[in-house]
């Protein structure tokens, strides 16, 4: 073995010592060829560095490769040993086998690490291990002091100039991980001894089949609670009463009738729409316990196929008003500063002051998504739990000096006023524009259901509701008392939450309610974040850069969506200047998003649940009441509405156009037989006539298909010049839920150079896939399903054990003679053009400074027939110019110019003469005879 290996680096180094060639003359020319063509070293900025490094001869591993091999020979040694060496004599390596196309399996077999993979990171030997010592008929064909190098080290560096790679380690585990490990660990034996427990009572044993669930319910998550799913609901009174006293025309025309219709209306707003709803109906619905939109349509999706035009428009118009909800929450807290007795007139010498104010805390807002907000999670949530505690207390005060106004609690107030029965209605249908902002964080709340539990939200809904009602029955007898207080009649953009508290507590107020502010944008913002990921999770996206700085997976962070998302509202906020005209903008996308779950949730009423008379019911009602919310939300679209209207349209026009351009893509992509393709790679493996391309070619794919290869694949390897490689790659790459899995699975088909890898990841696990896949190829080399790949040439790693590898990711072009229709050839240009902006793998996988080539290959939709030419002959001319004709005139030019005889016209001169002078002699003997 050792003798192989000294001869095999030998032959490396004279075919370097020869211009890093082949070893045969056949070889140079076809290096040749490839560089010609523009695949060889330097040819291309996009191809990858390691064309420079391919030490490897086309003779490298000639044997081992054959495709019919007996299921219990190892792989890669004729004498179906695994080609592992054993000097401890520990026995046969334990791990799992490898599915090698034959055996007696009884179906597919995979390699499957259910342990971290730095568990096996200990059986791949590093660039510590003694190298082997290169043979003396190396030394000859080098330098003197290139010899001593190889001698010491084994490589034609010394070792410590080689450049160190990343490499897998138990000691890399971060001590969150450890933390989260443990946590887990202690959680399943808490719920083990709850379900040991034996209560005494019905109500504990409610409790303990409670617990037991996945909607269990604990303190600190009930606090998480607060300051993740209440936030936009909780904002809602400090704007809600400003609009509406607006909407009368100033306080002097709010009397108690209006009020106690504006009361009665909100009320039974909130217990109908976020109540019956989404809390007790929409929270029974999830998916894998994430709500929302996209998660319900994800679970009615097969039903019916036009389901995905109220789930694509629904999506659109919540992102839009995503964009509001950080404007008009923060500016209408900060607006509470006017309010102050002390800073008064600073605020009416500069009016700009709030706007700068609120911009200030949206730039710091959006800038410190990067670093999550689950560790002041709980924070959050005993801010938002003191602001709707302080919110009740204030709104009890005011309730004490007017108790009736608990009156409106019956909704023929409501109607009455809503239908302007007794002509108290100054706004007419337009009212209810202005009690669906109480309503607007409903969906928020049925969204972030997946990052706290079920079982959370309903423990703290009952406490949320109740201070929601003091508070705006709080600021309903404030109105009634100061109907008639001219001192107010003239005060700009009057606000009657701040107005009913006291002076003195009005710095409180002000510093909870910018707090609770940044905490409702907060919500919207992680909100935006899940939205996004489940529409690239639908395709409905592009697949873009997600971290995820925190340990549960909704808790994410997307840096382009949230650069947008900060954009969009300091535009927001610079166009409408204060809360009053964003107000007048906000709800009406909302109202669409309200529509389109509804029609979701009878879907799912219908053909899941299979309750089809209570699906009609409920649509019928919640039809009818969001379409009146939305009706009346068409008056806002002059004030400020047509920019969520626009929004909204740009943003279904990107889902719609990448749908139907993903969808397109898909309906050419084919995949292929190991019938099909096994025979061809392995002539292609065997052909010493082609130049190697690479040691290892990695394909970076998308499809997780492992039991047949990606046509785009097979076509990127023998399209144009075939690209030989010791081994083929295709490795996909799947991110898990759980935070922390590590798991892979191989198929090589019976090979030692066709390898299909799915590699299982969690979420919070760094996806540098190089690093992954040095320690796949290490393993495979240890079972002898690999064959060695030891190489004395510098790389970008630090691993000679390893040959060259490219890395390859293919891209999809359009044809101009590709059959499709114009929406189709629309969408793919769209989608392209998206993608170039959206982001690249080659930064997401860590791939950047192994210069990946990123390959176009062309998209062929039902190639369309092409009508043939016909051929028009030219017309004849009485002197065609032909080069015969052109040399004749030279040379007759010539012959005038130089007064010489050209040797054939002497030559034709001679024959003419002595056929003239045979035809006189004939002539003569003529004359003779007769």
């Amino acid at each position: 073995m050792a003798q192989q290996d000294s001869k095999r680096v030998s032959r490396m180094a004279a075919e370097n010592g020869n211009g890093g060639g082949g070893s045969t003359d056949g070889h140079k020319q076809a290096s040749g060829r490839r560089q010609d063509a523009g695949e060889g070293p330097g040819a291309d900025q996009n191809s990858s560095t390691s064309h420079n490094a391919s030490p490897q001869d086309s003779e490298g591993h000639s044997s081992g490769t054959g495709l019919n091999r007996d299921a219990g020979q190892g792989i890669g040694r004729k004498d179906g040993s695994t080609g592992q060496e054993d000097p401890a004599g520990t026995g046969p390596d334990p791990r799992p086998e490898i599915h090698n196309g034959q055996g007696n399996d009884k179906g597919l077999q995979h390699l499957v690490h259910d342990t971290d993979l730095a568990k096996a990171v200990n059986a791949a030997p590093r660039s510590s291990t003694p190298q082997k010592k290169i043979s003396p008929a190396s030394k000859e064909a080098k330098p003197a002091e290139v010899a001593a190098v190889l001698d010491e080290t084994g490589s034609i560096i010394p070792e410590e100039e080689i450049i160190s790679g990343s490499e897998v380690s138990e000691e890399a585990i971060s001590q969150e991980e450890r933390e989260e490990t443990e946590r887990a660990k202690e959680e399943a034996r808490k719920s083990a001894r709850m379900k040991t427990v034996k209560a005494r009572t019905p109500l504990g044993r409610w409790w303990n089949r409670v617990q037991a669930s996945p909607d269990k319910i604990s303190l600190g998550m009930c606090i998480v609670t607060m300051g993740v799913v209440y936030g936009d609901i909780g904002t809602s009174p400090l704007y809600l009463s400003q609009s509406f006293v607006a909407g009368q025309g100033g306080i002097r025309y709010v009397d108690r009738t209006s009020v106690l219709g504006m009361l009665s209306l909100l009320f039974w707003s909130i217990t109908l729409i976020t109540t019956v709803k989404y809390v007790l109906i929409a929270m029974r619905i999830d998916n894998k316990g994430e709500g929302g939109i996209f998660a319900l349509y994800s679970m009615v999706k097969r039903f019916a196929k036009w389901l995905w035009i109220p789930a694509m428009v629904g999506g659109a118009a919540f992102l839009a008003d995503s964009v509001l909800t950080p404007a008009v929450s923060i500016s209408s807290a900060v607006e509470g500063l006017k309010t102050l007795p002390a800073i008064q007139g600073v605020f009416a010498q500069n009016s700009n002051l709030t706007v700068i104010i609120t911009v200030v805390i949206i730039v710091i807002l959006f800038a410190v998504q990067s670093r999550g907000t689950e560790r002041i999670g709980r924070v959050f949530g005993i801010v938002v739990a003191a602001w709707f505690t302080f919110m009740a207390v204030v709104g009890v005060i005011s309730i004490g000096h007017d108790w009736s106004v608990f009156e409106a609690l019956n909704p023929w107030y409501g109607l009455e006023y809503l239908l302007n029965l007794n002509g108290a209605n100054r706004a007419g249908i337009a009212i209810m524009g202005t009690v669906f902002l109480a309503t607007t964080g409903a969906e928020a709340l049925y969204s972030d259901m997946g990052h706290v539990g079920r079982g959370n939200v309903y423990a703290t809904w009952p406490f949320i509701f109740i201070c929601l009602v003091f508070n705006y029955f709080g600021q309903g007898a404030w109105m009634i008392r100061n109907q008639n207080n001219r001192s107010l009649w003239n005060v700009e953009n009057l606000n009657p939450f701040f107005q009913t508290i006291s002076p003195n507590l009005r710095y409180v107020a002000v510093i909870l309610s910018v707090a609770a502010g940044v905490i409702a944008s907060q919500a919207l913002i992680t909100g935006a974040f899940t939205m996004v990921s489940e529409a690239t999770g639908l395709n409905w996206m592009p697949h873009l850069q997600v971290r995820y700085p925190a340990r549960t997976r909704g808790q994410l962070y997307i840096p382009l969506v949230n650069f947008v998302l900060c954009a969009a509202t300091l535009i927001v906020l610079l166009l409408f200047r204060d809360s009053e005209r964003i107000t007048n903008a906000y709800g009406l996308a909302l109202t669409i998003t309200m529509i389109a779950t509804v029609v979701l949730l009878m879907a799912h009423m219908w053909f899941v649940q299979r309750r089809r008379l209570f699906a009609v019911i409920f649509g019928i009602v919640f039809l009818a009441i969001q379409t009146l919310f939305f009706i009346s939300s068409l008056s806002k679209f002059f004030t400020g509405g047509w920019f969520t209207t626009i929004i909204t349209l740009l943003i279904f026009f990107i889902m719609y156009t990448w749908d139907t351009g993903t969808k397109v893509e898909r309906s050419q992509r084919r995949h292929m037989a190991p019938e099909d393709f096994l025979p061809a790679l392995n002539i292609l493996h065997q052909d010493k006539s082609v130049p190697l391309y690479a040691d290892n070619l990695v394909y970076l794919t998308s499809d997780s298909e492992l039991r047949r290869l990606d046509t785009d694949i097979f076509f990127s390897i023998f399209a144009d010049h075939p690209k030989r490689a010791h081994a083929w790659w295709a490795v996909s790459v799947l991110v898990t839920d759980d935070p922390y899995t590590r798991e892979y699975s191989v198929e090589n088909f019976g090979t030692d150079f066709l390898f299909r890898v799915r590699v299982r990841i969690g979420f919070k696990v760094n996806q540098n896939i190089s690093t992954y896949l040095h320690q796949i190829m290490h393993e495979l080399i240890d079972s002898g399903t690999l064959p060695p790949q030891e190489t004395i040439y510098p790389k970008i790693d630090n691993d000679p054990q390893l040959g060259t590898i490219n890395y390859v990711l293919i891209h999809k072009a359009l044809m101009p003679e590709s059959k499709i229709d114009t929406r189709g050839a629309f969408s793919l240009r769209v989608k392209y053009a998206i993608r170039r902006v959206a982001g690249s793998p080659v930064k997401w996988f860590g791939l950047s400074a192994f210069n990946p080539k990123v390959e176009v290959q062309p998209l062929f939709v039902r190639v369309q027939p092409i009508p043939p030419l016909k051929y028009v002959p030219l017309r004849k001319t009485k002197r065609p110019i032909t080069l015969e004709a052109i040399l004749t005139r030279k040379a007759e030019q010539h012959k005038a110019d130089t007064g010489e005889i050209d040797p054939v016209d002497i030559h034709t001169l001679k024959t003419v003469s002595s056929d003239l002078r045979e035809e006189a002699d004939d002539a003569v003997a003529r004359k003779k005879f007769l």
